[in-house]
């Protein structure tokens, strides 16, 4: 019946009816987006913030200029506790720097927010990085003994082999008297040290300076930033017809054409009768070991969606925070020449003439690992945190939060907060040492987050930073390129707009 009605309709008729539709549509998406904003001004009228554009909100002000991060942290020290930051006119977030605040947050099971994290789930897909309640409580169980104490320790020599190769290559750099590009060098040679340690594979990466998963990955990381930053983009359609949209799919297509050749080489591997006796003879399995073996309480393996995304997150998990927390440690050694002896002492005093540091040196780097979390402080590798309320939240000073909001603790802006840290932009290692460090507050400093869903990998990252300096200092006196300062950008972990270039000056041994 219906449809010889439509039938009956003559062309203008249909043409008529469809016009009216279209209308209708947009005024009903109109409609819901004055409605949302109307209910995110009220969700956040009780946190005062910045200024908006009537059409860009604060999305403007940012530019990856180098100075986002001082833009975003000048406002945190005219607002207490968190103020609202507003992407175009119909999505904001809470930005939060207060460890009080902060606690509240990590003391919950809230999920990674549906929004930031939705643009990298094509890349990395559904691991422990974007999962949530009991899917994600399983792979957390599942994957913890990866990252045992006793499966750790031989991990410490094979990223001294890993650091030696990437110090090598910067001998030969030296001589020319050129500031040298640390960060690509530096996740390369992380790239090493996770494909080796947790998935038993050489790669050979580091002798091959074009490598296409690192090339990838710096790719994906802008676009995933720059898809958040771009309102339009927030539309699957609109991004994925756009010239930026293309290169996320290649680039996509280069890191899980990588994660496959991993999984598929070790299954192969898997096969061979002697690969296995040696498995069951490992008191500890390594990271990949575990995906591939592990069964539920049904006798079921991961599925390979869940096999590649787990993989995926810690290829990218495991390389690059660690890349930038070593590149910007350098860095500020560099910066700061007084602190680079310091910790050069304590490190010849510990290895003396060695050039491969064992798990029982790690504890005794007691000022090097002072420099390190100092500079994690001032340059956290991630910088901020998103989490989205499953349930209404109170604060401790009365304001309040419905569910659904979507919440950034922002680490940059707590690790210079005034009103926890004395002197805040000056580089002082001494604020970790244990006296120091006895009275702060628990959340004033959380680097790998806390809470129940705080880096799985955290031991694994300080152990490769600590021997990453240990080795390095060493053997090069680093000094600034005033030509050519880093400028700091969050895109995924914190990296350079304009790298970050040091010179390199070799240490020859006194004889």
């Amino acid at each position: 019946m219906a449809s010889s009605s439509l039938s009956a309709l003559s062309l203008p008729e249909l043409l008529h009816w469809a016009a009216y539709l279209c209308v209708l549509s947009l005024v009903y998406k109109v409609s819901s987006l004055i409605l949302r904003r109307k209910r995110l001004q009220s969700v956040f009228s009780a946190f005062p913030g910045p200024a908006c554009h009537w059409l860009y909100g604060n999305a403007h002000e940012f530019i990856q200029d180098g100075k986002d991060l001082d833009r975003v942290n000048n406002y945190a020290k005219q607002f207490d506790y968190a103020f609202p930051m507003w992407l175009g006119n119909f999505f904001a977030s809470l930005i939060v720097y207060h460890p009080d605040y902060v606690k509240a947050i990590l003391s919950r099971q809230d999920p990674k927010d549906n929004f930031a994290y939705y643009f990298i789930t094509p890349w990395i897909g559904k691991g422990l990085l974007v999962l949530s309640g009991q899917k994600w409580f399983q792979h957390r169980k599942l994957l913890t003994p990866g990252f045992h104490y006793d499966v750790l320790k031989p991990y410490v020599r094979v990223t001294s082999d890993s650091v030696n190769v990437m110090l090598d290559k910067w001998e030969k750099l030296a001589p020319n008297k050129k500031p040298v590009e640390l960060f690509h060098h530096v996740s390369l040679m992380t790239l090493d040290t996770i494909m080796k340690c947790a998935f038993s594979y050489e790669s050979n990466c580091q002798n091959n300076s074009e490598n296409d998963y690192i090339k990838a990955v710096y790719e994906l990381s802008y676009l995933v930033d720059h898809r958040f930053r771009c309102f339009p983009y927030h539309n699957d359609f609109i991004f994925y017809i756009s010239p930026h949209g293309f290169r996320f799919r290649r680039a996509v297509k280069t890191t899980h054409e990588h994660t496959a050749k991993v999984i598929k080489q070790r299954k192969e591997s898997l096969k061979q009768e002697t690969e296995v006796e040696k498995i069951k003879k490992k008191r500890h399995l390594d990271f990949l070991d575990i995906l591939l073996c592990a069964k539920d309480e049904n006798g079921q393996g991961l599925s390979d969606e869940d096999l590649r995304a787990e993989v995926d997150t810690f290829m990218f998990e495991g390389h690059d925070t660690t890349a930038s927390g070593v590149s910007w440690t350098l860095y500020c050694m560099a910066k700061y020449p007084e602190h680079q002896e310091k910790c050069r002492e304590e490190i010849r005093e510990v290895l003396g003439d060695r050039t491969t540091v064992e798990w029982e040196d790690l504890s005794k780097l007691s000022y090097t690992t002072m420099c390190i979390k100092e500079s994690m402080r001032l340059y956290p590798a991630v910088p901020g945190v998103a989490r989205e309320l499953k349930e209404p939240i109170t604060f401790f000073d009365g304001r309040s939060l419905p569910k659904g909001t979507v919440i950034l603790l922002s680490m940059f802006c707590m690790n210079r907060s005034p009103s926890m840290w004395d002197n805040p932009e000056v580089f002082d290692p001494l604020r970790f040492s244990p006296e120091n460090s006895s009275n702060r507050h628990s959340h004033a400093y959380v680097p790998f987050s806390a809470g129940s869903r705080n880096c799985i990998g955290q031991n694994f990252a300080m152990n490769e930073m600590k021997v990453a300096i240990a080795l390095t200092l060493p053997k090069f006196e680093l000094s600034l390129d005033p030509d050519n300062e880093p400028k700091p950008v969050p895109q995924l972990v914190l990296r350079s707009v304009n790298g970050i270039h040091l010179n390199l000056k070799k240490i020859e041994k006194s004889s």
